[in-house]
């Protein structure tokens, strides 16, 4: 099971049924919607499920300025989209997502500054949020700019391998021809210190959390330790 997390139309130059497509044919399960805000969903992802054989999740990439108003925004759409993804990057945005169990991924926590240390993977560890390896600059980056991204992502690594916390893979596609087959990118994450196994599993753990959400929406469920009574 792998499962990719794009972005679609406005997004980028790609519709989400090309996306979609495209993940098929590379051989990938699934695919998450992470469009910042309403664009492109939920109309556009019901139409696509129907239409081509790989499952579409419902999902959302919040950018805000500060926690405040990415608390609120976090509040409006747990309810209201299986996945709820954070772009952190700054200190206080990174602390935010991984200290917040209504959070499913922290991504992007190299981006700005790359503040990401120790105290928050374990507490990403803690509170099971996923953080996420972004492949982007193994892919695209070139020159300067590629080494100093692969050497925060091998820092990431280190941290979230230490703290034992929770994590996804993406290359964080903005058009079909940005996606790339999971063979592929299990052969580019030895990049940054990878093997083929634990690239797999990043892949896949967005499947896993959509699976995880979509039961705990469903009338069957039940927090451990409710009783069915509500006692």
């Amino acid at each position: 099971m792998t499962y990719e997390a794009v972005h679609a139309r406005p997004e980028g130059p790609s519709t989400l049924a090309r996306q979609a497509r495209t993940a098929a044919d590379y051989g990938f399960e699934g695919i998450v919607v992470r469009n910042h805000g309403d664009a492109g969903t939920p109309d556009a992802i019901e139409a696509v499920r129907e239409r081509v054989a790989v499952d579409v999740v419902d999902g959302i990439e919040i950018r805000a300025d500060d926690p405040a108003q990415a608390s609120g925004l976090v509040g409006n759409y747990r309810s209201k989209r299986t996945l709820v993804v954070v772009h952190g990057g700054d200190r206080a945005l990174n602390r935010f997502a991984v200290e917040n169990p209504a959070v499913d991924v922290l991504a992007h926590p190299m981006a700005g500054d790359g503040d990401f240390n120790h105290v928050l993977a374990k507490a990403a560890a803690d509170n099971g949020v996923r953080v996420e390896f972004n492949l982007h600059p193994v892919v695209h980056d070139s020159g300067g700019s590629r080494v100093r991204r692969l050497r925060g992502l091998r820092k990431l690594r280190e941290l979230v391998a230490d703290a034992d916390a929770p994590y996804v893979v993406s290359t964080d596609p903005r058009s079909h021809l940005d996606l790339r087959a999971p063979r592929e990118l299990s052969a580019l994450g030895e990049a940054i210190g990878f093997d083929a196994d634990a690239i797999r599993d990043g892949l896949a753990e967005w499947g896993r959390l959509a699976a995880r959400n979509r039961d705990r929406l469903s009338d069957s469920y039940v927090e451990p330790g409710v009783r069915l009574d509500g006692s």
